[in-house]
C-alpha cells in the first residue's frame, strides 16, 4: 500500500519515521519543507499539494494541531478531497472534533472513499518507537484493511467503533492525562513545603495506589526542571475544549473540567501557548515561592522498550 502522510510535527514525525522504517512506500508534506528532507533523503517522495498525494497514494494520513488545519487541507481547492476516489483511505491521526472529523468523513465517503479517525496516545517517546496506543474509529472492513498501516505506527490497536468514536475516546483520555498532572504538581508541592524529599516522595507515589502513567513519565520531567514532555499548553487548552464540548453535547455536567480548563489557560497566559505543558507547576511554584526539582531525573523521556509488533486490543489481552 502506498501511504501520504501530511504533518511532520512532533507526534506525525515519529509515526511517518515508523512506517518508513517498516517499508513502506510513503509521500509526505508539511508547510515547513525542511522537516521532510531527513524522510526524501531516506527515500520518500514530496507531494508538492494534498491533491497531488492523494492521486498517487492509496491511503492519506493527516497529524495536525487543530481541526481546522485538517478542513484546510481536505477541502482546499487543491486539497485531499479533490482526488478521492473510489476505495481511497483518508486516517485522521490528529486530536480532533468528532463532528468535523464526522463532517469531513462523509465527503469521502460521498466520493467513494473510506475514512478513519485514528488519534494516538502515550507520549511521544512511544511514538518515536512505533509503541505508541492507537485508537481507530470506523467500519471494520476499513479496520481489517488499514490495518498493516496502524499497526507499524503503534503496538496496541483498539477498534473503538464507528468514524468519531477514537476521537471522543482520545479526547477523554487526554483530559484524564490533564486531571492528573495538575494533580500531581499539588500532590509534589505539599510533599516539598511538608519538608519531604523529593526523590523520595516521587517513588512513594510510584510504589503506591497514586501511581499512574502521567506520573512515571511527567513527574519526572517537573522534577529535572526541563518540563520537556514535547507537549505545549496551547494543545491542552484545545483537547480540554474538545472535552468539554463533548460533554455540553451530550448535557453532562461537569464540575473538575471547568475548573481545570481555566487553570491551564490561565497557564498559558502567564507563560504563553508554547510552553511545555508541564510548566503548569510554575504557578504553584511563584505561589509557594518554591521550586519542585530533584536530582536523578531525566531530561526527556526515551521509550527503551524495543519495538513490537502491533495488535488487535480486546478484552482477551
Amino acid at each position: 500500500m502506498r501511504i501520504g502522510f501530511i504533518g511532520l510535527g512532533n507526534v506525525g514525525g515519529k509515526l511517518a519515521s515508523s512506517l518508513q522504517r517498516n517499508g513502506f512506500d510513503l509521500m509526505v508534506r508539511d508547510l515547513d519543507r525542511q522537516v521532510a528532507t531527513p524522510f526524501i533523503d531516506r527515500g520518500a517522495r514530496w507531494a508538492e499539494s494534498p491533491a497531488e498525494m492523494t492521486r498517487q497514494t492509496d491511503m492519506v494520513i493527516t497529524c495536525l494541531p487543530n481541526p481546522s488545519a485538517s478542513a484546510a487541507v481536505m477541502e482546499a481547492q487543491d486539497g485531499i478531497l479533490s482526488e478521492m476516489t473510489n476505495r481511497k483511505i483518508w486516517a485522521e491521526m490528529s486530536t480532533t472534533d468528532e463532528h468535523e472529523v464526522k463532517r469531513l468523513g462523509k465527503q469521502v465517503l460521498d466520493a467513494g472513499g473510506e475514512a478513519i479517525d485514528c488519534p494516538v496516545s502515550g507520549g511521544c517517546h512511544r511514538a518515536a518507537t512505533g509503541n505508541i496506543s492507537i485508537f481507530v474509529g470506523t467500519e471494520r472492513h476499513t479496520f481489517d484493511r488499514a490495518f498493516s498501516v496502524i499497526s507499524a505506527m503503534g503496538r496496541q490497536i483498539l477498534h473503538t467503533g464507528p468514524l468519531g468514536s477514537a476521537s471522543v475516546l482520545k479526547v477523554i483520555t487526554n483530559y484524564l492525562a490533564s486531571v492528573n498532572l495538575v494533580a500531581l504538581g499539588e500532590a509534589l508541592m505539599t510533599a516539598k513545603c511538608s519538608g519531604l524529599d523529593l526523590n523520595t516522595s516521587y517513588d512513594a507515589i510510584r510504589i503506591s495506589s497514586g501511581n499512574s502513567f502521567v506520573h512515571e513519565t511527567e513527574s519526572q520531567v517537573i522534577l529535572n526542571g526541563s518540563r520537556n514532555i514535547n507537549f505545549t499548553l496551547d494543545l491542552v487548552v484545545k483537547d480540554m475544549s474538545l472535552f468539554q464540548a463533548v460533554a455540553d453535547r451530550t448535557n453532562v455536567p461537569l464540575e473538575l473540567a471547568p475548573l481545570l480548563l481555566n487553570i491551564f489557560k490561565d497557564g498559558q497566559n502567564r507563560y504563553g501557548p508554547r510552553e511545555w505543558s508541564p510548566n503548569i507547576v510554575r504557578r504553584l511554584e511563584e505561589a509557594c515561592n518554591e521550586k519542585l526539582l530533584a536530582p536523578g531525573f531525566p531530561e526527556e523521556i526515551v521509550d527503551d522498550e524495543p519495538e513490537s509488533a502491533g495488535f488487535e486490543v480486546s478484552r482477551t489481552h
